[in-house]
């Protein structure tokens, strides 16, 4: 799902390989792709840069794509995400 990388101040959390584009276009600065990451489904997030609400939007978002659907629906039915 992600790591934290050796420096402790980088996130590296896999994320749809399609939305990454508009997820660093709508956050410069704050998330980005290295040469190593490129090839695979993973965003980098700057942590002293990142705001707490990204981080945990990212983090679920990376579970949801991995979780059990039956788990994604309970999770978002008991957060009030019925859609």
């Amino acid at each position: 799902m992600g790591r934290l990388r050796e420096d402790g101040e980088t996130l590296a959390i896999r994320c749809d390989a399609e939305e990454r584009p508009f997820l660093i276009d709508a956050h410069p600065g704050v998330l980005y792709v290295t040469a190593r990451y490129q090839d695979w489904p993973m965003v980098l997030v700057a942590l002293p840069h990142a705001g707490e609400e990204l981080v945990r939007e990212l983090v679920e978002d990376a579970w949801a794509a991995r979780a059990p659907k039956t788990l994604v629906r309970a999770r978002r039915t008991e957060h009030g995400f019925d859609g």
